[in-house]
């Protein structure tokens, strides 16, 4: 359960509404998703964290599907079970398998470990820049 109560959509008001209304439309999705519901106690706050999704996941050099792969990856390493839902479902939708979604989280374990190994030994890096 959450440590601060959810701003309902029926609740919200003013730049709030207008950005609910927003993030419904651009994910579209017939709900806001609870993360920005804790957010929206802070109106700025949930204002500037919406602008950089739509920054960061909004058409760039990256494709959509590399930028979900990529939350997933992170939301794991991070522990994150409502990131890793939310993005794996974005993913489902979006047409990725099982294998794929195995294959992406064996990348994920390899490098985890891959970094706590070389982390652990401080060993410097030779390759790339």
């Amino acid at each position: 359960m959450a440590t601060v109560s959810y701003v309902d959509e029926r609740e919200a008001s003013g730049t709030v509404a207008e950005i609910y209304a927003d993030i419904r439309k651009t994910f579209g999705i017939p709900i806001v998703p609870n993360m920005f519901k804790v957010m929206a106690h802070n109106p700025t706050y949930l204002e500037a964290s919406w602008l950089r999704v739509k920054a960061v996941m909004g058409p760039g050099l990256l494709d959509r599907r590399t930028k979900e792969m990529i939350a997933v990856a992170v939301s794991a390493t991070n522990g994150c079970d409502y990131c890793v839902r939310a993005h794996t479902g974005v993913l489902r939708a979006m047409g990725t398998t099982d294998g794929e979604l195995v294959e992406l989280m064996a990348v994920v374990d390899l490098f985890s470990g891959f970094n706590k190994m070389v982390e652990g030994l401080r060993v410097e890096s030779d390759l790339g820049r």
